[in-house]
């Protein structure tokens, strides 16, 4: 389970740790910077699928991504003076990281070097390190990456520097994809790569989520959910039918799926009570596909050891948020998961189900921090 996530100079991220929970339920208003969190947690599995210079590149390269503010605000908030800029002593770099029970990871991005190129909204990985957790010490470090030279520890316990250069522009984990080798960086690779998230679902008229899709055994929903007829009819024979067909009638009382279609396409339906023929899902409301796409992600026949779901409320009819707040906590019970909400009512009903109080992001002077959360309150990093 992760324990702790940090973030530093990443957009309103000046300088953030987290301490994580089974279930960990973050709000905020508008522009507390829930979102840039979310972005942030998703970028560490970006950077091990291999895909972090794309992905920065669409978010407008590291100078977009950098804090726009000055360096020290806490001190010049101390002393009551008007925030200003102060001048840099080293070049920003963009920090992620996080601590679980048996290691920890962290990275740092920088501004490519100066020169004649076309590919300057690359970022360059300034450092990497693995280790087995906070704090971080040399002797029980065993990947280290700084500048062009990466070292990792041996079975020996000897330092051993990597045969070949790693590309500036990608994580480390992205390129030791050898088990017998490096089997340890390997390992954690597939554990970020493993990660899911959920960030919305399209549900317009030309939706995949409206088509029949190809019938494809499918314990693990798509981010999109296009494939969610697929993911349903797994659910059914190969997970918890049951507390599917429960959860459906506790959100649409005398509703229950029905899968339709053949065995080569299927298409997502819903019996409901007192209707003579199931609805298709071209007759479903918005907010009904994406309740049900939900419950897919969260009962999944497959559970990830992380599940990350952002703004879930989205279209959902405010008597729907108590289902979704116990389907939430039961999904907690089989996997780690992180809630982004700015609903109240889901907030609330999450923090009933589950006897825990929210994380509440605010933003002061342009900085996203954690309400009520001193320096002694938060976690050990790194």
């Amino acid at each position: 389970m992760l324990h702790t996530f940090a973030v530093a100079n990443y957009r309103s991220l000046r300088d953030l740790k987290l301490k994580l929970e089974p279930l960990t339920l973050v709000t905020g208003a508008n522009g507390s910077g829930k979102s840039n969190l979310y972005r942030a947690l998703r970028l560490l599995q970006v950077a091990a699928n291999g895909r972090l210079a794309e992905a920065i590149a669409n978010e407008g390269g590291i100078p977009s991504l950098q804090w726009a503010g000055p360096a020290d605000t806490r001190s010049q908030r101390k002393r009551g003076v008007a925030i200003q800029g102060t001048r840099r002593h080293e070049a920003l770099r963009i920090t992620f990281g996080f601590a679980s029970d048996d290691v920890a990871y962290r990275i740092e991005l920088g501004l490519p070097p100066g020169g004649e190129s076309r590919f300057n909204l690359d970022p360059e990985v300034k450092a990497e390190y693995v280790w087995q957790a906070p704090p971080q010490r040399k002797g029980n470090t065993w990947l280290e990456r700084e500048g062009a030279a990466t070292q990792l520890r041996g079975a020996d316990g000897n330092w051993q520097r990597l045969g070949f250069r790693v590309d500036a522009a990608r994580s480390v984990l992205s390129e030791l994809a050898e088990p017998q080798r490096f089997p340890e960086v390997f390992a954690l690779r597939e554990r970020l790569r493993s990660w899911r998230f959920y960030d919305g679902f399209r549900t317009d008229a030309d939706s995949p989520l409206r088509q029949p899709r190809t019938s494809v055994r499918t314990p693990v929903l798509a981010d999109d959910g296009r494939d969610l007829a697929a993911a349903l009819q797994t659910i059914i024979e190969i997970g918890d039918a049951g507390a599917l067909h429960t959860a459906v009638d506790d959100a649409f009382p005398g509703s229950r799926i029905a899968i339709l279609g053949d065995d080569a396409r299927l298409e997502v339906g819903l019996d409901v009570e007192g209707l003579l023929r199931p609805l298709h899902a071209t007759e479903l409301s918005d907010g009904t596909l994406r309740y049900l796409c939900l419950l897919a992600a969260l009962m999944s026949p497959r559970p990830p050891q992380l599940l990350v779901l952002n703004e879930p409320e989205q279209s959902l009819h405010p008597d729907l948020l108590k289902p979704l707040a116990r389907q939430i906590v039961a999904a907690s019970k089989h996997s780690q998961v992180w809630v982004i909400s700015h609903a109240p009512k889901l907030v609330a009903a999450i923090e009933d189900a589950a006897n825990l109080v929210a994380i509440e992001l605010a933003r002061e002077f342009g900085e996203t921090r954690v309400v009520g959360q001193g320096p002694l309150d938060e976690p050990a990093w790194p």
